[in-house]
Protein backbone atom coordinates (compact mmCIF):
# COMPACT_ATOMS: atom_id res chain seq x y z
CA UNK A 1 0.00 0.00 0.00
CA UNK A 2 1.37 3.43 -0.97
CA UNK A 3 1.27 5.81 2.01
CA UNK A 4 0.43 9.48 1.54
CA UNK A 5 3.56 11.18 2.90
CA UNK A 6 3.52 13.90 5.56
CA UNK A 7 7.24 14.16 6.39
CA UNK A 8 9.57 16.98 5.35
CA UNK A 9 12.76 15.40 4.01
CA UNK A 10 14.87 18.12 5.66
CA UNK A 11 13.78 16.93 9.09
CA UNK A 12 14.24 13.17 8.94
CA UNK A 13 17.94 12.30 8.91
CA UNK A 14 19.04 13.91 12.16
CA UNK A 15 16.56 12.08 14.43
CA UNK A 16 17.04 8.70 12.77
CA UNK A 17 20.85 8.93 12.40
CA UNK A 18 21.95 10.70 15.61
CA UNK A 19 25.57 9.50 15.30
CA UNK A 20 26.53 9.80 11.62
CA UNK A 21 30.21 9.72 12.56
CA UNK A 22 29.79 6.00 13.32
CA UNK A 23 29.35 5.24 9.61
CA UNK A 24 31.08 5.45 6.29
CA UNK A 25 28.33 7.10 4.26
CA UNK A 26 27.71 6.81 0.52
CA UNK A 27 24.97 8.93 -1.02
CA UNK A 28 23.07 9.00 -4.24
CA UNK A 29 22.69 12.15 -6.30
CA UNK A 30 21.26 15.59 -5.77
CA UNK A 31 18.74 15.85 -2.92
CA UNK A 32 19.95 12.89 -0.83
CA UNK A 33 23.55 14.09 -1.29
CA UNK A 34 22.63 17.54 0.03
CA UNK A 35 20.57 16.10 2.89
CA UNK A 36 23.45 13.82 3.93
CA UNK A 37 26.07 16.56 3.56
CA UNK A 38 24.00 18.76 5.87
CA UNK A 39 23.73 15.91 8.39
CA UNK A 40 27.53 15.48 8.54
CA UNK A 41 28.52 19.08 7.71
CA UNK A 42 30.04 17.63 4.54
CA UNK A 43 32.16 15.40 6.75
CA UNK A 44 35.12 13.42 5.53
CA UNK A 45 33.23 10.17 6.29
CA UNK A 46 30.64 11.05 3.64
CA UNK A 47 31.11 10.40 -0.07
CA UNK A 48 28.42 12.31 -1.97
CA UNK A 49 28.15 11.49 -5.64
CA UNK A 50 27.30 13.44 -8.77
CA UNK A 51 26.77 12.26 -12.31
CA UNK A 52 26.49 8.52 -11.69
CA UNK A 53 22.82 7.84 -11.11
CA UNK A 54 22.04 4.36 -9.84
CA UNK A 55 25.43 3.61 -8.29
CA UNK A 56 24.94 4.36 -4.58
CA UNK A 57 23.78 0.93 -3.37
CA UNK A 58 26.36 -0.87 -5.53
CA UNK A 59 29.15 1.29 -4.12
CA UNK A 60 27.90 0.80 -0.58
CA UNK A 61 27.72 -2.96 -1.10
CA UNK A 62 31.29 -3.06 -2.40
CA UNK A 63 32.51 -1.09 0.61
CA UNK A 64 30.59 -3.32 3.00
CA UNK A 65 32.20 -6.43 1.52
CA UNK A 66 35.80 -5.14 1.58
CA UNK A 67 35.51 -3.49 5.02
CA UNK A 68 33.33 -5.85 7.09
CA UNK A 69 34.53 -4.23 10.31
CA UNK A 70 33.03 -0.85 9.32
CA UNK A 71 29.39 0.22 9.38
CA UNK A 72 28.34 1.34 5.90
CA UNK A 73 25.30 3.57 5.35
CA UNK A 74 23.83 4.34 1.93
CA UNK A 75 21.51 7.34 1.64
CA UNK A 76 19.77 7.39 -1.71
CA UNK A 77 16.55 8.48 -3.41
CA UNK A 78 13.69 6.64 -5.05
CA UNK A 79 14.57 7.70 -8.60
CA UNK A 80 18.24 6.83 -8.14
CA UNK A 81 17.42 3.43 -6.65
CA UNK A 82 14.94 2.63 -9.42
CA UNK A 83 17.77 3.11 -11.94
CA UNK A 84 19.52 0.02 -10.54
CA UNK A 85 17.12 -2.30 -8.71
CA UNK A 86 19.51 -5.15 -9.42
CA UNK A 87 21.76 -3.74 -6.72
CA UNK A 88 19.14 -4.70 -4.11
CA UNK A 89 19.17 -8.26 -5.46
CA UNK A 90 22.95 -8.32 -5.04
CA UNK A 91 22.60 -7.11 -1.44
CA UNK A 92 19.95 -9.76 -0.81
CA UNK A 93 22.20 -12.48 -2.20
CA UNK A 94 25.42 -11.43 -0.46
CA UNK A 95 23.81 -10.41 2.88
CA UNK A 96 26.51 -8.04 4.18
CA UNK A 97 26.17 -7.80 7.95
CA UNK A 98 27.30 -4.17 8.07
CA UNK A 99 25.17 -2.42 5.43
CA UNK A 100 22.17 -0.14 5.98
CA UNK A 101 20.26 1.56 3.17
CA UNK A 102 18.09 4.63 3.71
CA UNK A 103 15.94 5.58 0.72
CA UNK A 104 14.38 9.06 0.74
CA UNK A 105 11.27 8.59 -1.39
CA UNK A 106 9.54 11.78 -2.52
CA UNK A 107 7.74 10.09 -5.39
CA UNK A 108 9.11 12.42 -8.03
CA UNK A 109 12.20 13.31 -10.05
CA UNK A 110 13.29 16.58 -8.48
CA UNK A 111 16.40 17.12 -10.58
CA UNK A 112 14.61 17.00 -13.91
CA UNK A 113 11.55 19.12 -13.21
CA UNK A 114 9.54 17.30 -10.55
CA UNK A 115 7.93 14.69 -12.80
CA UNK A 116 5.83 12.14 -10.92
CA UNK A 117 7.76 8.95 -10.19
CA UNK A 118 6.62 5.33 -10.02
CA UNK A 119 6.47 5.34 -6.22
CA UNK A 120 3.67 7.93 -6.36
CA UNK A 121 1.53 5.23 -7.97
CA UNK A 122 1.90 1.51 -7.25
CA UNK A 123 5.62 0.86 -6.80
CA UNK A 124 6.59 0.09 -3.19
CA UNK A 125 10.36 0.00 -2.68
CA UNK A 126 10.10 -1.71 0.71
CA UNK A 127 8.21 -4.59 -0.90
CA UNK A 128 10.85 -4.74 -3.64
CA UNK A 129 13.64 -4.81 -1.03
CA UNK A 130 11.91 -7.68 0.77
CA UNK A 131 11.51 -9.54 -2.50
CA UNK A 132 15.21 -9.03 -3.20
CA UNK A 133 16.03 -10.87 0.02
CA UNK A 134 16.54 -8.12 2.60
CA UNK A 135 14.84 -9.47 5.70
CA UNK A 136 15.12 -6.27 7.77
CA UNK A 137 12.90 -3.64 6.14
CA UNK A 138 10.79 -0.75 7.41
CA UNK A 139 8.82 2.20 6.04
CA UNK A 140 9.01 5.50 7.91
CA UNK A 141 5.99 7.67 7.12
CA UNK A 142 5.34 9.85 10.18
CA UNK A 143 7.40 11.64 12.82
CA UNK A 144 6.08 9.41 15.61
CA UNK A 145 8.21 6.64 14.07
CA UNK A 146 11.54 8.49 14.37
CA UNK A 147 12.65 6.62 17.50
CA UNK A 148 11.61 3.29 15.98
CA UNK A 149 13.51 4.08 12.78
CA UNK A 150 16.64 5.06 14.72
CA UNK A 151 16.46 1.77 16.61
CA UNK A 152 15.84 -0.12 13.36
CA UNK A 153 19.09 1.19 11.87
CA UNK A 154 21.13 -0.40 14.66
CA UNK A 155 19.17 -3.36 16.02
CA UNK A 156 18.07 -6.01 13.50
CA UNK A 157 20.65 -7.98 11.61
CA UNK A 158 21.89 -6.19 8.50
CA UNK A 159 21.46 -5.68 5.66
CA UNK A 160 18.71 -3.22 6.51
CA UNK A 161 16.45 -1.19 4.23
CA UNK A 162 14.61 1.86 5.56
CA UNK A 163 12.18 3.57 3.19
CA UNK A 164 11.42 7.16 4.19
CA UNK A 165 8.24 8.41 2.53
CA UNK A 166 8.49 12.22 2.35
CA UNK A 167 6.52 15.02 0.77
CA UNK A 168 7.57 16.52 -2.52
CA UNK A 169 9.70 19.48 -1.50
CA UNK A 170 13.20 20.90 -1.62
CA UNK A 171 16.18 19.10 -0.09
CA UNK A 172 18.27 20.70 2.62
CA UNK A 173 19.74 24.01 1.51
CA UNK A 174 23.37 22.99 1.93
CA UNK A 175 26.19 23.83 -0.45
CA UNK A 176 28.34 20.71 -0.57
CA UNK A 177 31.67 20.17 -2.25
CA UNK A 178 30.91 18.64 -5.65
CA UNK A 179 34.50 18.28 -6.85
CA UNK A 180 34.66 14.49 -7.38
CA UNK A 181 38.44 14.27 -7.05
CA UNK A 182 38.56 16.28 -3.83
CA UNK A 183 35.68 14.29 -2.36
CA UNK A 184 37.32 10.97 -3.26
CA UNK A 185 40.68 11.95 -1.77
CA UNK A 186 39.10 13.33 1.39
CA UNK A 187 37.01 10.19 1.86
CA UNK A 188 39.97 7.88 1.19
CA UNK A 189 42.10 9.77 3.71
CA UNK A 190 39.35 9.38 6.32
CA UNK A 191 38.96 5.67 5.63
CA UNK A 192 42.74 5.13 5.91
CA UNK A 193 43.08 7.23 9.06
CA UNK A 194 40.26 5.46 10.89
CA UNK A 195 40.99 1.90 9.76
CA UNK A 196 41.61 -0.69 12.44
CA UNK A 197 45.20 -1.96 12.55
CA UNK A 198 45.66 -5.38 10.94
Amino acid sequence: MIINPTLDRREILKPIIPNPENYLIITGLAGPARDAAALTDDGANTFTMAGCMGAAVSMGLGMALVAPERQILVITGDGELLMNLGSLASVGTLQPANLSIVCIDNGCHGETGGQTGHTSHRTDLEVIAKGAGLRATMTLSESSQFAQAAEFLIQPAAPRFLLCRVMDGPPTAYKRNIDPVACRLRFKAHVDATAEPR
